[in-house]
């Protein structure tokens, strides 16, 4: 009886050595899932999916808020339009109402064709106008042209002196203002925006313009200024510097406008003034005038 157990454990020893040893540590009762092929696998699940389509998608933000027009480009518009010369593509009415371009909107010629009628034309198609006065307000630029359809003085224009016994009338000129017509002769445009004035070059200034003026083929006024001055003057606006004898505006055409000015009285009582360029200690330039002209350049350092 004890040699049949023994061969009965035996057995079993045997028998046992041929389950596989996951089968042994396996928690009974819990069958495996069955997966389909790797291509019906979804990367993301079903609910997700459908979640995000549903979603709107949000752009970035973008800086959608125009810039306005800085100062310095607003001294530019006055330096390199008012005084400008184009040729009028069409006849501009007379009178203080102008005629009103809506920029960023079609031309339309027949309200410009109205106004005319009502108003009589100032300018005719193919003259020569001359911008001679650019006004800017909150949302439109007023440009006389020829001297502007507007006759508007200020107090200063109204003052009189007695030279001699002679009644005179002491003018000023107005900002933006160019030597040009006599002021009310004219025609003026108001170009309107709709909108705080963005900032704006010179050249797309007269873009705007563009419907009613033409000044790709016109001589402009600076290039007509520059004509007019001697060689040595040209020269030296052409190397962007200083010079002797320059007045402001050569001054101002060469090198720019200063970043601070001194007036004082010399020794012997003459009224001199002072155009600093730079900061010492960096490179510093020092132009004096003594009433209209350079008198002196000094540099420091050296």
């Amino acid at each position: 009886m004890t040699s049949w157990l023994a061969i009965a454990l035996t057995f079993c020893l045997f028998a046992d050595a041929d389950v596989p040893a996951l089968a042994r540590l396996r928690s009974g009762g819990v069958p495996l899932a069955d997966f389909p092929p790797a291509p019906e696998i979804p990367v993301l699940p079903a609910a997700l999916s459908a979640e995000q389509e549903a979603k709107p998608q949000v752009p970035p933000q973008t800086q959608t808020k125009a810039a306005t027009l800085r100062p310095e480009s607003r001294l530019a518009l006055v330096r390199y339009v008012s005084g400008e010369f184009a040729r009028a593509l069409k006849p501009l009415p007379a009178g203080k109402d102008g005629f009103l371009l809506r920029a960023g909107q079609p031309f339309d010629p027949q309200v410009l064709d109205r106004a005319v009628a009502r108003h009589g034309a100032a300018v005719n198609t193919g003259d020569s106008a001359q911008i001679t006065r650019l006004e800017f307000r909150q949302h439109d630029i007023i440009i006389d042209i020829n001297g502007g359809g507007r006759i508007k003085k200020r107090w200063r224009d109204r003052l009189h002196m007695e030279v001699g016994g002679v009644p005179t009338v002491r003018s000023s000129t107005q900002e933006g203002a160019a030597p040009g017509r006599q002021p009310g002769t004219g025609s003026t445009i108001f170009l309107d925006f709709g909108k705080p004035l963005p900032d704006l070059s010179p050249a797309e200034l007269k873009q705007l313009l563009a419907p009613l003026l033409d000044f790709s083929k016109q001589h402009s006024a600076a290039v007509q200024w520059y004509d007019t001055l001697p060689p040595a003057m040209k020269q030296a606006i052409q190397d962007r510097r200083a010079a002797v004898g320059m007045d402001r505006e050569m001054v101002v055409a060469a090198i720019g406008k200063p970043e601070r000015k001194v007036r004082e009285r010399d020794a012997e009582g003459n009224e001199i003034e002072d155009w600093i360029y730079g900061q010492p200690p960096a490179k510093t330039i020092f132009v004096r005038f003594q009433g209209e002209r350079v008198t002196s350049i000094k540099q420091f350092p050296q």
